[in-house]
């Protein structure tokens, strides 16, 4: 095939604004492949309002239309060049995808320490949207404030571009730290995080019973419940009679931020691949997928018990993608957040910067943070408690300040 390495993914920019920003990638097919993408585009800041994608099993064509922030498109190229499966385009050779590929290998985790004079409001925000910037991946972020006002962050991060080992991307982190924070950042340090030092990034392994049962249940309940989606109709059929050689998979619900991010990474779980499926979100904002999906043998979805767990599941991630709760923590004020994890070990993109984000909207100050993984139902889950420092009362209701995170999280501001 004589597909050359920069046709692999191909960006063509909006002309004007209000239109969509058009991204074309031409590789071989790896399961999973379309979550990886959406993924990436999604980490970017980018919203899929519409999407086209084809695959014979070993070669697939993915369109997405996205919309959203101006961003780094040849930084985005890169990215998306990464996941796709290898081929060398010198001897115009392809290497198929072969399992070992599907796992992302272990990046060295590296300690960001630095004090503040003072915990401003927004701050945390400020320091994480930089991180984002920067391409630093947070893993863990311990938050203290001391009785005379000054604050401790650790940010627990991984590279993407893996070079934090060396001095001039260190060098280069801190000076954008220092042009965010200028005088009130006292000191700042990044080092290789040890055993011994990641065993204090760990948060508190114990959830209260009560959480655990309401925020991380996996069924729906069978009316609305405070903390769902505010339109809770979600249409997820099977259909086996329209192709002889696929089972069509047709959903239909409420739009949001990271869609079909969420509607990949599980169908990657369920080890489901896609041979054709169109996506579009309407101006009603609804969203329509039509997917023609096959088992990892080639094989439909026959089995009824495995058609109705897939339909479940994709209701419950389309409904609930994220947990979000605040309530009382002694005398103080607790937001928790939760998001599932995929079986690959990957959490959500940006979940912390919305949080972050929505926090310095409503004006409310963070007095410390905690982020863990937690193992829940059989189900890995990134965990954010953040304690909210609300010494001069909070300016919303809990309920409100509840809903404000949310609507920010789900992209409906």
């Amino acid at each position: 095939m004589g597909i050359l390495y920069e046709d692999v993914v191909i960006i063509k920019e909006a002309e004007k604004e209000g239109d969509p920003t058009v991204i074309t990638v031409n590789c071989p097919d790896k399961t999973g492949l379309g979550c990886d993408l959406c993924r990436i585009i999604l980490l970017f800041g980018l919203s899929i309002s519409r999407g086209d994608v084809s695959t014979d099993g070993k070669w697939c064509y993915l369109v997405f239309w996205v919309v959203g922030r101006p961003t780094r498109w040849d930084l985005l190229k890169n990215r998306l060049l990464e996941v796709c499966p290898m081929f060398s385009p010198a001897a115009s050779e392809i290497y198929y995808y072969r399992p070992e590929f599907q796992q992302p290998k272990p990046q060295d985790v590296f300690l960001l320490k630095f004090w503040c004079y003072f915990d401003r409001k927004g701050l945390l925000h400020d320091v994480t949207k930089v991180l984002c910037e920067l391409e630093l991946t947070i893993k863990r972020v311990k938050v203290s404030t001391a009785p005379d006002g000054r604050v401790m962050d650790l940010f627990f991060v991984t590279d993407t571009r893996e070079q934090l080992h060396t001095k001039e991307r260190q060098e280069e982190t801190i000076g954008h730290l220092r042009a965010v924070l200028r005088d009130a950042m006292t000191s700042c340090e990044i080092e290789l995080a040890g055993p011994q030092i990641t065993a204090c990034s760990q948060g508190s392994s114990f959830l209260p019973k009560a959480i655990t049962q309401d925020m991380f249940c996996l069924e729906l309940p069978s009316k609305h419940t405070n903390g769902f989606l505010s339109s809770n109709l979600v249409s997820v059929t099977v259909d086996n009679f329209l192709s002889p050689c696929h089972t069509l998979v047709q959903i239909f619900c409420q739009d949001h931020k990271g869609l079909i991010y969420d509607t990949m990474r599980t169908l990657k779980d369920y080890n489901i691949q896609i041979s054709y499926g169109r996506f579009f979100a309407n101006p009603k904002e609804n969203c329509e997928l039509d997917l023609f999906v096959m088992q990892v043998d080639g094989k439909k979805i026959l089995d009824p018990e495995k058609q109705n767990a897939l339909c479940s599941r994709l209701r419950m991630e389309l409904v609930r993608p994220l947990r979000v709760d605040v309530l009382s923590r002694g005398p103080d004020t607790e937001l928790l957040v939760a998001n599932p994890v995929e079986l690959s070990g990957r959490g959500r993109p940006l979940v912390f910067h919305d949080i972050t984000l929505a926090l310095k909207i409503l004006d409310i100050r963070i007095f410390s943070v905690e982020i863990a993984r937690h193992r829940i139902h059989d189900r890995e889950w990134e965990v954010y408690r953040i304690l909210l420092d609300d010494g001069d009362g909070l300016p919303l209701a809990r309920n409100e300040i509840k809903e404000c995170v949310r609507k920010k999280l789900m992209g409906w501001e």
